[in-house]
């Protein structure tokens, strides 16, 4: 930039001339303000580094069950456009159009509205098929949209879809959920984030609708690697308890006696917590998971520990009492109704 006794210079004439038709006060206050702007440096650099204004992000979900109507009502509540799949499992869509939001007949009609695409279907088979089947994400994903994994499902799977996603242009992180359906509903939900620090960053203002906490546990799978492990001890947890329960009620054991004994040793925990109601009263609200949902995390579990040759004997019998149930066409009741299965066996 020139200095000021260059620039003055430059206007010399012009203040010469005025000078000749006013008093020599006047013309120097003119040919001054002329030159203000070159002689303010601070309105000079708010000029040139003014931030551009960034729009929020439109929001996609595909999933709207117990969980996913949770986490899109805190979505669309809270301000963001949300754009969700219209599918036969979908929980009542009323609330969620009272709030604004539009649907899709297919992903790939979602993906063309939408920079943030939240998923959170049942588990890896759902994900693949949503993301690279037919009319699926993929062939219709914007440059740049973060694709947010918030089912269960196998890490290897993860993986490939993930690369398949960043073919494609996109950003992809798994973040699985802890919690149940009526955190998801209070908008108090724990995410297990893997993946890219910093795609996470970008999408925190839409993950902070629907949560409480979110933890960045690793790389690409390793959200749904914790997940797996952290359902192995829930689940394992909950169904060693009802085969216990069980085992006390075919004794004829008092069973008020039998839950106060666990509950003030060993036993104690947010397990027994949430099979108590059933324990006490046959009454199966204490967990809104069902009996499919825990046999297919822990085949996952059983999956992800055979592929890392890690010992799995208690997760094949706890996954193999499971899936019995669900062979015998109870899967659809509640996990804590495994108590009064196990019992009638």
């Amino acid at each position: 930039m020139a200095s000021r006794r260059g620039v003055w210079r430059l206007y010399l004439p012009a203040v010469t001339k005025l000078t000749a038709a006013a008093p020599v006060a006047a013309a120097v206050r003119k040919a001054w303000s002329t030159l203000r702007p070159f002689h303010n440096p601070l309105l000079h650099r708010q000029e040139i580094s003014m931030p551009s204004q960034t729009a929020q992000p439109v929001v996609g979900l595909i999933g709207v069950g117990l969980m996913g109507h949770g986490i899109a009502r805190n979505v669309a509540a809270k301000g963001f456009q949300l754009y969700v799949l219209e599918h036969p499992g979908n929980q009542p869509l009323t609330e969620l159009l009272s709030l604004g939001t539009r649907t899709c007949q297919s992903p790939a009609e979602l993906a063309s509205h939408c920079d943030v695409v939240i998923l959170c279907v049942t588990g890896s088979p759902q994900v693949e098929a949503v993301l690279t089947g037919e009319q699926g994400l993929l062939s219709a994903l914007r440059p740049g949209t973060v694709v947010i994994d918030c089912s269960t499902a196998v890490p290897a799977s993860t993986v490939r879809m993930a690369q398949a996603v960043q073919a494609a242009g996109g950003k992809f992180i798994d973040a699985p959920m802890t919690k149940t359906s009526k955190q998801a509903h209070d908008g108090q939900l724990n995410l297990l984030v893997g993946g890219d620090a910093a795609v996470l960053a970008q999408v925190q203002p839409v993950l902070a609708t629907f949560t409480s906490q979110v933890t960045h546990v690793g790389a690409l799978g390793d959200g749904h690697r914790m997940k797996l492990l952290h359902n192995f001890v829930s689940v394992g947890q909950m169904s060693l308890l009802a085969e216990a329960t069980a085992c006390a009620r075919k004794q004829g054991m008092d069973m008020q006696a039998f839950h106060s004994v666990l509950a003030s040793g060993g036993g104690a925990g947010v397990a027994l917590d949430r099979l108590q109601s059933y324990i006490l009263a046959d009454d199966p609200s204490g967990i809104a998971f069902s009996i499919s949902n825990a046999a297919k995390d822990l085949s996952y579990y059983a999956t992800m520990a055979h592929d890392a040759e890690a010992a799995s004997l208690i997760a094949d019998a706890a996954s193999t009492t499971l899936q019995n149930q669900v062979q015998a066409q109870h899967g659809d009741a509640m996990l804590p109704a495994l108590i009064g299965l196990l019992a009638k066996s």
